[in-house]
């Protein structure tokens, strides 16, 4: 972390050789900042000039640190002039993140739009860009629909550009992109930093092996960076849903050299049970819930109380089947359409009550949840593949760590404006399972949550 030079209190006398040695202090204060910036970086990895130069500086002053803590992810960090870039691997869990993130359509202009960018003057208008990114678009035997679903998607990139600083608004608005193709925006172009825009690039050529490239992208290879990724940048790690390799991992060396540490650069505490782990953020580091990511919970709005109740639910009429492992609670789709069909009925309604757009649809209610609950990690979708719309539907899994919100749901929601949202970036660490706390039924049945015991044991073991 960062450190301060100075001289030794005591030691051999003025003007001797050894006068000059010098030794490192910690500082405390500065392991707090180094330790808010991992998190900061975590959550939001473009710092750009003229809006983060605060930030930017502090991540000069801590450069060491902050070196030292990511290399063990194998992230790699960009500090430039006027742009701080965390380059992270692969994510743990792809394909439940891509489906919470943006659609394939404005990925898509995302990248055609980079690559138009790359030969476009420092200042252009968005409607020369755009028809570069149509020409792309064409030379990769692209389809082109030109409808308004088309145009929101390449909306929808542009202003992914400008959160990163890639492609900055200078002038108009974005949105006149719907309904005019020349629409008055000028638009600022930072080549240097469309080379930072893959955050994971791979090793892998994908002009001649497209399938190694896609593969090596979506997973990180090693197992160790694996599971430091997934503690850092998920809510926990399931041992249930663990491979053999990350399993020995989690066993071994979680407490050890390779996930305290971790931890503690971070700022977080490590709480491993024998169901799992996890990384938590302690109440005295954050002040608002959007420090936490894109994700937290739980929260006040309609989406993240159905949860709760959803929840408390599972753990008394869930079954535990061929569930996933010890205290995972089951239901299916269906049920859990019928359970909150059952829950908007009574909180429809009066002061606080739940919007009208969730309590009229079930379906949607459950869509929403179910982002929330897949994202955070606390529920497993049995059939990940299929949309959670199909007329069947996923096994819902509620993991043992829901346990600890149980009967919490049953509170009034708070009537406020903010809503769970699904991450329009790759996610970051959450306020893990700690601040609820736990059924008291838990407690009298360790069938239906587990009491968490720690296993100390275990991990001196190898699997």
């Amino acid at each position: 972390m960062s450190q301060e030079i100075r001289q030794e209190s005591a030691g051999p006398a003025a003007g001797s050789p050894d006068t000059s040695r010098r030794r490192r202090a910690w500082r405390p204060e500065a392991d707090a900042e180094a330790a808010l910036l991992l998190r900061r970086l975590a959550a939001t990895p473009w710092l750009v000039g003229g809006r983060d130069d605060e930030l930017i500086t502090a991540v000069r002053r801590n450069e060491s640190a902050l070196r030292s803590a990511v290399a063990r992810l194998g992230w790699v960090l960009v500090i430039e002039r006027n742009l701080v870039r965390l380059r992270k691997s692969a994510p743990p869990r792809p394909q439940v993140w891509a489906r919470q993130g943006p659609s394939p359509a404005a990925c898509s202009w995302f990248f055609l739009l980079v690559a138009a960018a790359e030969s476009m003057p420092p200042r252009t208008g968005l409607g020369h860009l755009v028809t570069a990114a149509r020409s792309a678009a064409a030379e990769a035997a692209l389809p082109q629909r030109g409808d308004i679903s088309e145009r929101r998607a390449i909306v929808a990139a542009l202003r992914m550009l400008d959160e990163r600083g890639v492609v900055e608004r200078l002038d108009g608005d974005l949105d006149g992109y719907l309904h005019d193709d020349q629409a008055p925006v000028l638009l600022a172009i930072h080549h240097t930093r469309l080379a930072h825009v893959v955050a994971n690039p791979g090793t892998v050529d994908p002009a001649t092996d497209p399938q190694g490239w896609l593969e090596q992208v979506q997973r990180e290879p090693d197992a160790a960076r694996r599971m430091r990724r997934a503690l850092v940048d998920d809510t926990c790690v399931h041992t249930a849903l663990l491979d053999d390799a990350e399993a020995q991992w989690l066993s071994q060396r979680v407490r050890g050299d390779d996930g305290a540490p971790l931890a503690t650069a971070f700022g977080l505490s490590l709480e491993r049970r024998s169901e799992g782990a996890a990384f938590v953020v302690p109440d005295e580091v954050f002040r608002h819930f959007r420090e936490l990511g894109p994700m937290p919970f739980p929260v006040p709005g309609t989406v993240a109380h159905a949860a709760l109740l959803l929840i408390d639910h599972a753990a008394l009429h869930g079954t535990a089947g061929d569930g996933p492992g010890p205290g995972w609670r089951g239901m299916t789709h269906h049920e859990v359409v019928a359970a909150l069909t059952q829950f908007a009925d009574n909180k429809a309604s009066g002061k606080g009550g739940w919007g009208a757009e969730y309590a009229n649809d079930p379906v949607l209610l459950a869509d929403r949840v179910g982002d929330l609950l897949t994202g955070t990690n606390l529920v497993h979708l049995a059939h990940a593949d299929h949309h959670i719309d199909d007329v069947a539907g996923p096994q819902w899994w509620f993991a043992p760590a829901t346990g600890r919100w149980a009967e919490e749901g049953t509170a009034a929601p708070k009537a406020a404006g903010s809503r769970t949202r699904s991450p329009a970036s790759t996610p970051t660490a959450q306020r893990t399972p700690g601040a609820g706390r736990r059924d008291s039924r838990a407690r009298q049945d360790p069938d239906l949550f587990s009491i968490f015991a720690t296993d100390q044991q275990e991990d001196k073991e190898p699997r």
